[in-house]
């Protein structure tokens, strides 16, 4: 089983419809892919999934999935049960270490700036985001509002990679 994390991510949600499709055609090889659509009922939802991984695993991506583990994701996101690769959302100092102290392998820290995800939430910005996995030996990633131009800035406080939602749109 591949033990890297991918630095590039894919956030998966409802709001992209059928832009879901193009998304995962520009995420480069390589990269990952969190599987959300939780408002999704159960067998709809796994339908989807499938149809997810079969897209990503040909441009070699690996799929985790939140909210538990689904049958053939390589991991899960998040407080779910599940083997594999684990990665762990961060929006503060205390949920970070939450993630270390559960086995997560990979932290994303969000969200760094505005985003219409989460829009009754402002971004706390790259200094806060860099504060909150300062010193933690984990990869990190910025996720909320990002793409590969403000990634640029946030590698100077120590994070090793991004995650969007938009900007694969």
């Amino acid at each position: 089983m591949r033990t890297r994390y991918p630095l590039l991510w894919l956030m998966t949600d409802e709001r992209l419809g059928e832009g879901l499709w193009g998304a995962l055609r520009r995420l480069p090889p390589g990269s990952g892919v969190v599987f959300r659509h939780y408002s999704l009922p159960p067998r709809a939802r796994a339908r989807l999934f499938v149809a997810v991984r079969r897209r990503a695993r040909a441009r070699g991506c690996v799929v985790l999935s939140a909210g538990g583990l689904l049958p053939g994701a390589d991991g899960v996101h998040g407080r779910g049960l599940g083997r594999g690769l684990r990665s762990w959302p961060a929006h503060d100092r205390r949920e970070a270490i939450a993630g270390v102290r559960a086995g997560a392998g990979l932290l994303f820290v969000s969200p760094v700036f505005a985003t219409r995800s989460h829009p009754e939430a402002d971004g706390v910005g790259p200094a806060r985001a860099g504060r909150v996995a300062r010193g933690l030996r984990i990869k990190v990633v910025a996720l909320g509002g990002m793409d590969a131009q403000r990634f640029r800035g946030m590698r100077a406080r120590g994070f090793d990679g991004w995650a969007g939602i938009d900007a694969w749109v």
